[in-house]
């Protein structure tokens, strides 16, 4: 081993029952370098650095720190070592404070009787502000939206000494500006000379800021390069091969029935004003609307107004020429309009059921028949949405929880699908999800549109609106402060467009 690897995984395999999610992976992290881990959903990385960070045990295989033989039996364990892990999946208490997550695993204690409440809150204060996060320490954290509760875990992450970072995902969440703040840090860090190990699927990420790349394909280590060796178009190619581009749609959608029509739509703030400011939107059969904006635009809250989730929101609904108003969730599924929401592990799925169960959970009513579910239907339903989609599980009997985060976002997108909608509203479809699903998703969501479903997503990925839109729908502080045609809409006046402070200065 070259003396900058301070950590080494050698042969590592880990069989779960019916899967092999690693077989004999070999990965170096070296120190004073932003080691990048890509690869498909499914591929191993989040089970590769579940075992560095002491979270899984490898059937074989041994680490290596600082050249001598480790193992790891719990997260505790490779903490003491060094090794702190942000994992893609937010791992916070929501009825704690922001200071007591973030001290929850080397709580600060008063004479070694009881916990310092007041330092707690200080020294998280001081973290917050060198991650520049405008959150109150005092906070609970399930009063804060997934961006911020994501700086929540840097910060718990930042809390301990560590030498050796994982992060899994961790800008997934973030707005435009919180990632400069976090790559800010991770220079910072690596300045210092912590080795950071980072996962994510944005390919422009990993090349800004990454030193060292590894690219694992179904549990291997298939290549691994400098970054300065290598493009966006190699990762991709050892990642996933020849991959078809997106098709937007051709069609004029001008003279199209009026599917979804919503008018006035306001959320009252509970700090006063408005998080959704009188919203009008409307959607036509095939067309495929994206909005844009930053966190905190009300994109989701629109969402949530929409399905009938907050019960202060008023204005009116229509789909397809049918009034939603004083309709329940329940009752604006069965009339076709369904929500694939932002965060698929509280709102999207239930951890204990499997695969099938999860994706016939707002779709069970198809199914009945007289007093009982008509399982063979169900089944071949499931089975149906598996292919679609290119859901990698090895029996739609398997635990929800067995599947990468990628194709657990699939099970959501098919969940909605199977409710048979009219209209589906995708809020950050493309969060958490590699290069290859990513596409997967994008070309269904094109397919739903020119099979004449009204398709409406929410994202703040300027690449992803651009590429897959037929129309853009831009948000800012509630209001809707643009509406572009694609051919006409440009990065430069989408980001205008979703600047509060720039609202005025665009047509």
């Amino acid at each position: 081993m070259n003396g900058d690897v301070v950590l080494a995984a050698v042969d590592i395999s880990k069989v779960f029952p019916g899967t092999v999610a690693l077989d004999k992976a070999n990965f170096e992290v070296r120190s004073h370098a932003v080691n990048v881990l890509v690869g498909e959903n499914g591929a191993g990385k989040s089970t590769l650095m579940k075992i560095l960070a002491g979270a899984e045990q490898p059937t074989s295989g041994e680490l290596f720190l600082d050249g001598h033989p480790v193992t790891f039996r719990s997260v505790r364990d490779a903490a003491h070592s060094g090794i702190g892990i942000i994992y893609q999946e937010l791992n916070l208490c929501p009825n704690l404070t922001v200071a007591e997550n973030i001290f929850i695993g080397t709580p600060i204690v008063r004479y070694g009787i009881d916990i310092d409440d007041r330092r707690q809150r200080e020294r998280a204060a001081v973290l917050l502000e060198r991650l520049q996060g405008r959150i109150d320490p005092g906070t609970l954290v399930g009063d804060l939206r997934i961006g911020q509760q994501q700086i929540v875990e840097i910060a718990k992450a930042l809390a301990e000494d560590v030498r050796i970072l994982i992060m899994d995902e961790p800008t997934s969440a973030l707005s435009s500006v919180e990632v400069e703040i976090l790559f800010a840090i991770i220079a910072e860090l690596r300045a210092a000379g912590v080795a950071i190990v980072y996962i994510s699927h944005r390919l422009d990420e990993i090349v800004r800021i990454g030193d060292y790349v590894t690219v694992m394909r179904d549990g291997r280590v298939q290549a691994r390069a400098p970054i300065a060796d290598v493009s966006i178009a190699w990762i991709v190619a050892e990642m996933v091969g020849p991959m078809a581009a997106v098709t937007p749609s051709s069609n004029d959608h001008a003279a199209a029935a009026c599917v979804l029509v919503a008018e006035n739509i306001c959320l009252p703030s509970a700090k006063g004003g408005f998080t959704v400011d009188h919203v009008s939107l409307t959607v036509r059969a095939g067309e495929v609307v994206g909005i844009y904006g930053l966190m905190g635009a009300g994109r989701s809250e629109l969402f949530e107004c929409l399905m009938g989730l907050q019960p202060d929101a008023s204005g009116s609904l229509s789909l397809d020429g049918t009034s939603l108003d004083g309709r329940s969730t329940a009752e604006r599924i069965r009339n076709g309009l369904a929500l694939v929401p932002e965060d698929r592990q509280r709102a999207g799925l239930i951890q204990p059921l499997s695969v099938a169960q999860n994706a016939t959970l707002s779709s069970l009513w198809r199914f009945v028949r007289r007093f009982s579910l008509d399982g063979a239907r169900e089944k071949e339903a499931v089975r149906d949405i598996i292919r679609d989609l290119s859901i990698k599980v090895s029996s739609p009997d398997v635990e929800i929880t067995a599947l990468s985060g990628g194709n657990q976002q699939k099970v959501v997108i098919g969940k909605g699908l199977l409710t048979q909608p009219k209209a589906i509203l995708l809020d950050e479809p493309g969060r958490g999800i590699d290069v290859g699903a990513k596409a997967e998703v994008f070309r269904t969501m094109r397919r739903l549109g020119d099979d004449g479903l009204a398709v409406v997503f929410a994202t703040s990925d300027l690449h992803e609106v651009m590429a897959v839109a037929d129309r853009i729908v831009v948000m800012a502080s509630g209001k809707i402060t643009a509406d572009f045609a694609r051919a006409a809409a440009t990065e430069e006046t989408l980001v205008r467009a979703s600047h509060p402070n720039a609202t005025a200065e665009v047509s």
